[in-house]
């Protein structure tokens, strides 16, 4: 079984720490405040945290100032939720309402910044999008002429990226859940199994073993290998010879694991265990690149060099691994654009991948934390050999 869980939520004073260190860089910038709309966002600086927003239905904003604490301005079903949060401001109003779904409170409380041209910043950036109706938002810059909406996306990005010991704690014992998961594997998958019952065994035990969701399950299992990695399940059974892959994004009080591993079914041939061993060393490159000063491309290439003795065509390799936090994939990228320097208590995934054989690939992942010498492995590192079930 996992280790004893952490505790849930966050002190108070870790929120006010976010909001400090954000006010800090608007300071720099010349922002006057920072307009959020998205979920990962509004959590990381409140704790307000529930599945409501898997509904489309309602907008929510956030307003970070340049000093104090956020006010929220959010649907009155919201209300008591976020109250319980370090919050001290939260405007409501009765949602959904089409003809002003919080418009005219964010009308009121911005107001004041536009008579002074203040600059606002909102995420503009890759990865980043509006969470609210185009209408609204144009409606919104409308009432506002004196405001400068420029983009933030640097602020938050540096934030996030940099994980506190308790975001990271959380993030270890999810993924020791995910590990363990992932180690009892053998006893539920056979020969013959449909995968898509291989998924929801996976998923049974994924939160016997303590997981509050499973809400990320991929996988695929074809002979010798397998010729994608997003595909749902399908009922096709497990055959001798396949190679099978799951990749799992279990979370535990809002926070995401995100790795895979690879099970041979009855035997394995030989590409199929070159293909493993590959991925295995192109990783131990990866932990040993993985330094604060060195930067996300030095990741890349650090991999790429191994990978490139089975799969030298570099033409779909994309990123090799990414952020990891309260989203399954968080900035940076472990990609050859990214120059993003390593820093301590950053949370990466590293994820080689290659093709080989005829149309077939395999991919490896594992999740670390940026420690000050050489990086701290937060799953349990899976075997060295392509095990076979």
């Amino acid at each position: 079984m996992p280790p004893e869980c952490p505790s849930r939520g966050f002190a108070d004073s870790e929120f006010a720490d976010r909001t400090a260190r954000a006010q800090a860089m608007m300071a720099r910038d010349s922002l006057a405040g920072l307009l959020l709309t998205t979920e990962p966002e509004v959590r990381y600086f409140t704790g307000f945290q529930t599945s409501f927003w898997q509904s489309p239905t309602r907008p929510w904003f956030l307003f970070v100032p340049a000093d104090g604490k956020p006010v929220a301005v959010i649907p009155e079903i919201g209300t008591a939720l976020m109250r319980r949060s370090w919050i001290d401001d939260v405007r409501s109003w009765s949602a959904p309402a089409p003809n002003d779904d919080g418009i005219s409170l964010l009308i009121d409380l911005l107001a004041p910044l536009a008579n002074g041209k203040a600059r606002i910043g909102m995420l503009k950036g890759h990865e980043t999008y509006l969470r609210m109706p185009l209408g609204d938002w144009e409606r919104l810059v409308a009432a506002l002429p004196g405001i400068e909406i420029v983009d933030a996306t640097a602020i938050v990005r540096q934030l996030r990226m940099v994980k506190s010991p308790a975001e990271i704690e959380k993030i270890a014992h999810v993924c020791a859940i995910g590990s363990a998961t992932f180690a009892r594997a053998p006893e539920f998958v056979r020969v013959g199994m449909p995968q898509e019952e291989v998924f929801r065994a996976f998923r049974r035990e994924a939160l016997a073993q303590g997981a509050d969701d499973v809400p990320y399950l991929v996988g695929a299992a074809e002979q010798g290998g397998y010729a994608d990695v997003i595909s749902p399940p399908s009922i096709r059974p497990l055959n001798t010879g396949d190679v099978l892959m799951l990749d799992t994004g279990c979370t535990w009080d809002g926070y995401f694991c995100d790795f895979d591993r690879n099970w041979a079914i009855g035997k394995s041939c030989d590409m199929a265990r070159r293909a493993y061993d590959t991925l295995w060393r192109a990783t131990d490159a990866g932990l040993a690149a993985a330094s604060p000063g060195n930067t996300c491309r030095d990741l890349f290439h650090a991999m790429v060099a191994v990978i490139a003795e089975l799969d030298s065509s570099g033409g779909d390799i994309g990123r090799l691994g990414h952020g990891l936090g309260m989203q399954l994939t968080e900035q940076p990228s472990l990609a050859i654009f990214d120059t993003t320097v390593l820093e301590e208590n950053m949370v990466l995934t590293l994820e080689p991948s290659l093709n080989y054989g005829q149309g077939l690939m395999m991919v490896h992942e594992e999740n670390i934390v940026i420690r000050a010498g050489r990086p701290e492995l937060l799953t349990t590192r899976a075997a060295t050999e392509l095990p076979v079930i």
